[in-house]
């Protein structure tokens, strides 16, 4: 059996036959391998670098005295750093994999997106987590920018977890239990270490005394960055960044101390890191210099990305198969339809613009390539006639008809004479144009350039460099396929170039295979078990689930988990359906954190009974072809210690009283001018019941209400809200209840959360609703008031969704419709000053501003057209309302008589000066169509406070007479006080229609 130190050894002796130097672990606490100096550091700046080292790693907030079999509150990193990336790290990571003694025919590896970032040193990259049979075994970035640089070259970053990977070697559910060296176990060696520490992080860790070190720590970092010393300045800034860590196991930091301190730290850090830069070349890149071993690649597979050469001749003159492979290390699942699209559209508009005569296009895709295939591509294109436009006529011919300067000047440079010009016309306008013989291209020449324009255009949300000098994209592209039946399609972009070779799976045998023909690349890709079609992929995972699932007798609601199937659907390439279990005892905890974990962080399919209640077995897909016992294992081994983390959790926090969790989250600062989380919470409480009064809230609402704004937030200092912090909420009521609340209490605790996503489940409770509209409308007055409003891309704090959140309740919830937006705001703004806040009139408006400018968005976002929204402008402060006019629109919008209405309500408007009183002196009107729209409105009840349909049933017989009276009547008439009583006449039919209506609007709506 390979033990943790032979493992070592192994893994050291691979990387350094292989080019890499070893140095040494760091000598104060550090996070992860990449903040040793030996990767922070050397990365930056041009010169070369290849490393290989452990680094036992320091993480506080993973403390589980020892009992997690997974967590480790120091655990062993092995880190490699390859600058520059050598073209093919996926395939040196397997290698050594393998040499480690990993069979990667019988484990299911995978690359699972990883979006890396380390906010604390401004550092960022993209790569992956590498999961062996479900477990994260290796973190494999490209490191994009590190300390605020960007890098050139790009360094590729292997970070090893060896304690993960060597319980999967040896075969152990715990770590205690490996074999550290011969005859000594883990747990012998380190299980002490483990206990000792996390009992400090978690339990005795003095937190005034941490936060005097971390202000002591960062004060001497900056004094060694102003001494121009940025190796000791670098040692201060780990020693800072422990020092939170140990705050932060402590519960003691809040959202937005965490924010300032890491602004602190990145400022620090990236101020050593130029400073570093600045030495390294003061020193004259001494690396450069030097010769260093070249990187050895040994046996792993090189992708093909030089292509082949080829003459560019067109070897048949009858139509043939177009395809075209891009081939990428594995995407994200989000993208890889972004990605089909993004290829579909550049090849068809291509071909479009081209003069090719061709058949369907067809674009697929997987994780690692999208392959586009065009039938019947003609072998050339016609030969075509153009105009070349030339001067307009007038100018080309004086008076008599002779040509002019400007006319002879455009023959002689098109090199023809005047008599061969004719007249066309061009935009409306007749020019002399000449004719342009344009000879048809080759159809190697045309797909070529469409390639390039498309591998060139490829873009994401995150893009990304890598070794190539000018392309950029989510992950590398490694390499091209194109082929025009058994031609070479030649093309090149940058230093990627077309072949005819493609690359199956990496643990295939023969991984590298020749395409004879356009015709046989996707036959050979299926024939190797790479299913190119999405939709086909997305029926088998289903397919497969149903079945399993249906072994144990149960079933996978595949509605609820839709989300879920379509990024499983696009993180493999060949699903493989394993049926995984785990121990009934865990189904006492509750649910959601059950399904939260299987979701979020390892992708399984829950699998339920005909009653809907969770079984003890879950799905998860491979990719490609494995040992199933062997990952089924790896799998149920990476469940049960999530299950133990979440147990320990959930049965640590019901042995703590709602009232001590409560009193909690004093210890959390919600923001140094706002104050802690339970101050927060207080605020909440107290907006909640102002808001109250301006409702009709029963008096059984009002003690919900009241308790559950005593409890508000308190699960923010519970140990399973820590670490999953989605279950914010939901924790509250489930611990809530636990505790005796009532059943109302406990529900209004996890409505305040809602609605936690845009179109999300709503409050279905008024106390609900009300702690939900509290919350919101505290944190953006709160925000404004500090000038913490969003700006661009950046919103910290959530603001956008928090002003959408208030929209969707005012709106969706019944029995809260009443209250405006200005009113929660304002009782927000008064219990903040209260507490000493200083919240500006301006700050107020402003945030009233932004909450119903995303109203507005959010109405339009819907499908609501920009007229319909304009018309109901003037309801913005009261969504509510404004959601009901919206709906007696459309209700009564193509009932006859609405639109003839609204007509002459806006002509009103549009007559009647602002501010006319709805009054009039009926014995003023002398004639007798004024006096008939008179009789009319005396009968018209006031609908001002009611709604559109209401007011149609009442208000359309007016139409009628007031048109007449438009058509008879001059209302400006010379008489002031005749003139009054007819503007005072039209103003009261305005009066007594529906407030809140912007009628010229809802005319041009209409």
């Amino acid at each position: 059996m390979l033990t943790v130190q032979e493992a070592l050894l192994t893994l050291q002796k691979f990387w350094t036959d292989r080019g890499c130097m070893v140095v040494q672990p760091y000598n104060t606490e550090v996070g992860a391998g990449t903040m040793n100096p030996a990767t922070v550091m050397r990365v930056l700046g041009p010169e070369p670098w290849r490393v290989a080292y452990v680094e036992p790693s320091v993480r506080p907030d993973d403390s589980r005295y020892g009992e997690n079999p997974n967590r480790l509150q120091t655990h062993t990193q092995f880190q490699v750093i390859l600058k520059p990336d050598p073209g093919n790290p996926q395939e040196l990571y397997l290698e050594s994999l393998r040499a480690l003694g990993i069979d990667l025919d019988a484990h299911d590896v995978r690359f699972v997106e990883d979006n890396w970032q380390q906010p604390a040193i401004g550092a960022w990259g993209l790569g992956w987590e590498v999961w062996l049979d479900g477990m994260e075994v290796t973190q494999f970035t490209y490191f994009q920018q590190v300390v605020g640089q960007n890098l050139e070259p790009i360094s590729v970053e292997l970070t090893y977890g060896i304690e993960r990977i060597m319980m999967a070697l040896q075969g152990v559910s715990h770590f205690k239990d490996m074999q550290y060296a011969p005859g000594i176990s883990y747990g012998e060696v380190f299980g002490q270490n483990e206990f000792e520490m996390s009992k400090y992080y978690l339990d005795t860790a003095d937190v005034q005394a941490n936060r005097d070190l971390f202000e002591r720590y960062t004060a001497e970092a900056g004094k060694l960055i102003e001494a121009r010393l940025p190796v000791p300045a670098w040692t201060y800034v780990l020693k800072s960044s422990h020092a939170f860590n140990v705050l932060d196991s402590r519960g003691a930091v809040s959202t937005t101390e965490r924010a300032r301190s890491f602004s602190l730290m990145r400022k620090l850090a990236r101020e050593a890191g130029a400073l570093w830069t600045d030495r390294r070349s003061e020193l004259g890149h001494p690396l450069l210099k030097g010769e260093a071993p070249q990187m050895v690649i040994g046996q792993a597979v090189m992708p093909p990305s030089e292509g082949e050469t080829s003459a560019a001749k067109v070897s048949s003159d009858q139509p043939q198969t177009f395809a075209f492979e891009v081939g990428v290390e594995e995407l994200p699942p989000h993208l890889v339809g972004q990605a089909i699209e993004q290829v579909r559209t550049g090849v068809t508009d291509g071909l479009a613009a081209s003069r090719l005569e061709y058949g369907d296009i067809t674009v697929v895709g997987t994780p690692r390539r999208i392959v586009a295939t065009v039938a019947s591509v003609s072998a050339h294109e016609p030969e075509a006639e153009t105009l070349r436009k030339g001067p307009k006529v007038a100018a080309a011919f004086d008076a008599d008809g002779n040509p002019t300067k400007a006319c002879e000047g455009f023959a002689r440079g098109q090199k023809v004479d005047v008599a061969d010009l004719v007249r066309a016309e061009f935009d409306g306008a007749e020019h002399v144009a000449v004719k342009v013989q344009q000879p048809g291209r080759d159809v190697l020449g045309v797909l070529g350039g469409i390639v390039e324009a498309v591998v060139g255009s490829l873009r994401a949300d995150k893009n990304m460099r890598w070794s190539d000098p000018e392309l950029t994209y989510s992950r590398p592209v490694r390499w091209l396929v194109a082929l025009w039946g058994a031609d070479l399609v030649p093309a090149q972009i940058s230093q990627l170039r077309t072949g005819r070779t493609t690359y199956v799976h990496r643990t295939d045998p023969n991984a590298l295979v020749p395409v004879a023909s356009a015709d046989e690349l996707t036959a050979l890709l299926g024939d190797k078990g790479i299913v190119l079609d999405p939709e086909a992929r997305r029926a088998s995972v289903v397919e497969q689930a149903t079945r399993l699932a249906e072994s144990v007798g149960g079933t996978v609601d595949f509605e609820a988990e839709s989300a879920l199937v379509d990024e499983i659907t696009n993180l493999v390439e060949q699903p493989h359906g394993i049926l995984g279990g785990f121990e009934e005892r865990y189904l006492r905890v509750p649910e959601q954190i059950l399904t939260t974990v299987m979701r979020k962080h390892q992708r399984y399919l829950p699998v339920r009974d005909a009653s809907g209640a969770l079984m003890p077995h879950f799905i998860t897909m491979a990719n490609g072809d494995c040992v199933d016992d062997v990952v089924r294992g790896g799998n149920e081994s990476v469940l049960r210690a999530r299950y133990e983390d979440a147990a320990f959790f959930y049965d640590a926090d019901l042995q703590v009283d709602l009232t001590e969790l409560r009193a909690g989250i004093s210890k959390l600062t919600f923001e140094d001018r706002l104050g802690s989380m339970a101050d927060r919470s207080d605020r909440i409480k107290d907006v909640a019941a102002a808001l109250a009064e301006t409702i009709d809230l029963d008096a059984s609402g009002r003690e919900t209400l009241s308790r559950a704004g005593e409890l508000a937030k308190f699960d923010l200092s519970s140990q399973m809200v820590v670490e999953l912090s989605s279950l914010a909420g939901f924790m509250a009521k489930e611990y809530a209840a636990k505790a005796g609340e009532t059943p109302e209490v406990a529900s209004a605790l996890w409505e305040m959360e809602l609605p936690r996503t845009t179109g999300g489940p709503l409050p279905t409770s008024v106390p609900g609703a009300l702690l939900a509209l509290a919350d919101r409308f505290d944190l953006l007055t709160a925000m404004f008031a500090i000038g913490a409003k969003p700006t661009g891309s950046s919103d910290p704090f959530a603001l956008r969704r928090a002003a959408l959140g208030v929209a969707s309740i005012l709106r969706g919830v019944d029995g809260v419709g009443a209250v405006t937006i200005s009113a929660g705001l304002a009782a927000a703004a008064a219990r903040l000053r209260t507490q000493g806040v200083d919240v500006s009139d301006e700050s107020v408006a402003a945030a009233q501003e932004f909450v119903e400018g995303r109203f507005h968005q959010q109405l339009r976002d819907e499908g609501i057209s920009a007229g319909l929204v304009d018309a109901v402008a003037p309801l913005a402060d009261a969504p509510g309302k404004a959601e009901l006019a919206l709906k007696d629109i459309e209700a009564v919008r193509a009932t006859d008589g609405f639109a003839p209405l609204v007509e002459v309500t806006q002509r009103i408007t549009r007559i009647v000066p602002a501010g006319t009183t709805g009054a009039y002196d009926r014995s003023v009107l002398v004639e007798d169509t004024e006096k008939a729209l008179a009789g009319r409105v005396d009968a018209l009840p006031d609908h001002s406070g009611d709604g559109l349909v209401d007011w149609l049933a009442d208000a359309k017989a007016i139409v009628d007479p007031a048109n007449t009276f438009f058509d008879e009547i001059l209302v400006m008439a010379d008489d002031e006080a005749l003139k009054a009583a007819r503007l005072g006449l039209l103003q009261t039919i305005v009066d007594r229609a529906p407030k809140g209506i912007d009628w010229k609007a809802l005319h041009a709506a209409l």
